[in-house]
């Protein structure tokens, strides 16, 4: 078997790659490879027969030692923001995998980031273009709003009873953390070949759509305030939000609201041959999260 490198394994969707890898796609233990900057929080995954390697981003001489003899490698997109740092991390990753000769790299990138209104579009966009540039084989799974995202907003709105929005009529198809985790699995344990492929959700909704749904399953009052984004922006400030983020979250809406978010693809049963979570099964299960 490839051997299979996870960067970010200690992350949420990390994590979940090297659980289905080995319980859905049978792959052995000793076969993948879990990279984290600290390796520290992976122990429960080395007892289990995983490899553990230290992969930190800032480090390309570590990461090309890191990277030796992986067959396939998922690169998971970094959390850092700012002065084009995660795109000059991908970059280092991605001459890194070349210089260690990767057979194939995989990377989790974002839907349209060639016209996408978010403000670190240009980030996935760039690392597109820099996997492309070394000519190794690759898959880039632009991955759809996780459907986890909806507790950083639902839960504070259905307490004061609105959801403050400027995405309009805009529609998007959320899916859920695990099932994207279960496509990627899928693409690093099978030759499913390469190219470019956007996982979405089996539904798309518009914010009002949403909030019906919230109201169906809770029984609790929640009302869309439809703003502008100077609006949205202004009460974010008012609310608290640093400043520095404020334009990251009004980008998401302003994105959703021009239509960049309205696809939905059948990339999920195709890499898996399952049916992706629908939202209103995943916020069942969920309640107690979503009420807050």
């Amino acid at each position: 078997m490839s051997k299979i490198l996870v960067t970010g394994a200690a992350g949420h969707l990390g994590r979940l790659v090297v659980r289905h890898l080995i319980e859905t796609e049978g792959v052995a233990p000793p076969d993948v490879i879990a990279g984290s900057r600290n390796t520290a929080r992976l122990a429960d995954l080395a007892a289990g027969g995983v490899e553990l390697r230290t992969v930190d981003f800032d480090r390309s001489d570590d990461m090309t030692k890191a990277f030796a003899g992986v067959d396939r490698l998922l690169i998971i997109s970094t959390d850092a923001v700012g002065s084009g740092k995660r795109l000059e991390q991908h970059r280092r990753a991605v001459a890194a995998a070349a210089a260690a000769g990767v057979g194939h790299i995989v990377y989790t990138s974002m839907p349209s980031p060639e016209s996408s209104l978010v403000t670190f579009a240009g980030d996935h966009l760039g690392t597109e273009q820099a996997m492309k540039a070394t000519g190794i084989p690759h898959t880039i799974l632009r991955d759809g709003w996780y459907m986890e995202n909806l507790f950083m907003v639902l839960p504070q709105a259905l307490m004061g009873g609105a959801w403050y929005s400027s995405a309009g009529d805009g529609r998007l198809a959320h899916i859920s953390r695990d099932d994207t985790a279960r496509a990627i699995a899928a693409v690093l344990a099978r030759d499913l070949g390469g190219g470019t492929l956007t996982l979405t959700g089996p539904q798309s909704f518009t914010t009002e759509e949403l909030a019906e749904l919230v109201r169906q399953l809770t029984g609790r009052s929640l009302a869309v305030v439809h703003l502008t984004d100077e609006q949205l922006a202004t009460g974010m400030k008012a609310a608290g939000v640093p400043e520095p983020v404020i334009p990251m979250l009004v980008s998401f809406d302003a994105n959703t609201r021009e239509g960049h978010m309205a696809m939905q693809t059948d990339a999920f049963e195709r890499l898996t041959g399952g049916k992706p979570q629908t939202l209103k099964s995943f916020l069942e299960a969920n309640l107690t999260a979503l009420a807050g």
